[in-house]
């Protein structure tokens, strides 16, 4: 056997041993250093490491990620970065316990804050890479774990995959940037997440728009030796690298959870700008004679129920704003909306998290106020108005300034097409040209060309079509164009 040969069954075996390490880590890892760092060839590779916790972030893991992915986005000789987690989490989340501990005590209120400006800083600096940057969603993702990953070009979802952003559960609102890439998901998906706190698992992580791959589990180690076998890993080599990994649907697996009616529903429901007309389209959809519309429309109403009333108007009224601000403009919004919550603005806060998080009380913790009709205008003017009391000398985020001013990456680039896209070349406004009149087979066709060799894309494109699409005969008999209709 050869010297590269050797070399390359040694790699192999280090980064599968690492694996298998990672997904059968016991407590006494926990001594270890809560984030590691290693670097193969040009690859470089962050690991959060504290599992016992889920690998939820406090600050000394964030005072040693910063300045090593600061480091890494400025050398010549880091290639690709990537972010892994050990054991059965990517990240749960933010440590809040520790926050809400900080924001109890009124001389520990700074301290609360800063909390999420480290944090929102470090999501915003991810954002703004300028190399490759990969994330294995290999387990529970969720709050600040998804503004780890939400911005990267790379989300790689597997079958352990739990997505979620559980904030309004524990009377707080999405933040991280949620306001941003969750009212830029397909339809309302992104607006009922937000709401619910719901959660997606595995496959669906990907067909939904967060993930832009799925790959099992087992294929990560290979996967990774790859990545740190590209000498000059440009971004479209690096996505047909994740994709030789991707796999088709299996037979036993379950469909997405969002489509058909039911998905209909869900974008009739939660398009409304109020909470109050949410809960009425819902409740007129437990009506439905589409049982699993009707079923689904209860259990949705039941989740709101146990949530947090002002969370979610708070959450509703962000992730609209959100719509139309950049990346920076959210994460300054989340950071007065996180302000206001630490200084008092709502008590949930504080109350969510001491029953869900210490009591661990089942049922529903004790809301003020305890309906959405008790949520004045006036409470919720107190996490967005300039003149808010609790909004007074709210810290801005610091940044390194080239970040600020460069273009970030898309995080859609290298997903499933979205429904915007789908919907573009239907109606012929599509950026790569194209006129009226289309028929199923050249749409497919089309999206074959503009999404070559990605898996996936053909189920999504027809799921949007027969949501969204009716077939006409244009006038020549021949009912073969699709008609976008909504």
């Amino acid at each position: 056997m050869s010297r590269t040969a050797v070399r390359a069954a040694s790699q192999r075996t280090a980064v599968i041993a690492q694996h298998m390490m990672s997904t059968n880590a016991s407590p006494s890892q926990e001594e270890e250093a809560t984030v590691k760092f290693e670097s193969n060839s040009s690859l470089r590779t962050y690991i959060l490491n504290r599992p016992s916790k889920l690998n939820a972030l406090d600050e000394p893991m964030l005072s040693a990620l910063r300045p090593k992915i600061e480091e890494w986005s400025a050398s010549d000789l880091c290639g690709t970065i990537v972010g892994r987690g050990v054991g059965r989490a990517f990240c749960i989340g933010g440590d809040v316990a520790s926050v809400v501990e900080n924001a109890s005590d009124p001389a520990k209120v700074p301290q609360a804050v800063d909390y999420f400006k480290r944090e929102f800083e470090l999501d915003y600096i991810l954002a703004a890479l300028k190399k490759p940057y990969v994330v294995i969603l290999d387990g529970m993702t969720m709050g600040g774990g998804v503004g780890l990953a939400a911005n990267a070009p790379f989300r790689i979802a597997t079958e352990n995959t739990v997505f979620s952003m559980p904030e309004t559960k524990i009377g707080y609102c999405p933040d991280v940037g949620g306001s941003y890439f969750l009212s830029r998901l397909d339809g309302e998906i992104g607006t009922y997440l937000a709401l619910t706190s719901d959660s997606l698992r595995g496959r669906a992580v990907f067909e939904h728009g967060f993930a832009t791959h799925f790959i099992p589990s087992r294929r990560i180690p290979v996967l990774l030796e790859r990545l740190a076998e590209l000498n000059e890993p440009l971004p479209s080599l690096v996505d047909r690298t994740i994709e030789e990994f991707s796999s088709e649907r299996e037979q036993n697996e379950p469909p997405a959870p969002f489509i058909g009616t039911k998905r209909v529903a869900l974008d009739h429901a939660f398009r409304h700008n109020t909470v109050e007309e949410i809960i009425a389209n819902l409740e007129a959809f437990t009506h439905s004679n589409d049982t699993e519309v009707a079923k689904w429309a209860g259990n949705t109403l039941e989740m709101l129920h146990l949530r947090s009333p002002t969370s979610l108007k708070v959450a509703l009224r962000a992730i609209r704003l959100g719509a139309k601000m950049t990346l920076l403009e959210v994460l300054e919004m989340e950071l007065k909306i996180a302000t206001a919550f630490c200084r008092g603005a709502s008590p949930d806060f504080i109350t969510g998290v001491q029953a869900v998080l210490f009591l661990k009380t089942s049922g529903r913790p004790e809301w003020s106020p305890s309906t959405i009709k008790g949520v004045s205008p006036e409470i919720v003017s107190r996490f967005f108005e300039a003149d808010s009391p609790f909004l007074k000398d709210v810290p801005s985020l610091s940044l390194p300034a080239d970040l600020t001013s460069g273009t970030l990456s898309n995080p859609t680039k290298y997903a499933l097409p979205t429904e915007e896209e789908i919907g573009s070349v239907v109606l012929g406004s599509h950026a790569t040209g194209g006129g009226l009149g289309v028929r199923i087979d050249e749409l497919l066709g089309r999206f074959a060309e503009l999404r070559p060799g990605k898996m996936g894309v053909k189920e999504k494109v027809m799921e949007v079509v027969q949501r969204k699409c009716e077939v006409t005969d244009n006038r020549d008999g021949n009912r073969v164009w699709l008609k976008w209709i909504h």
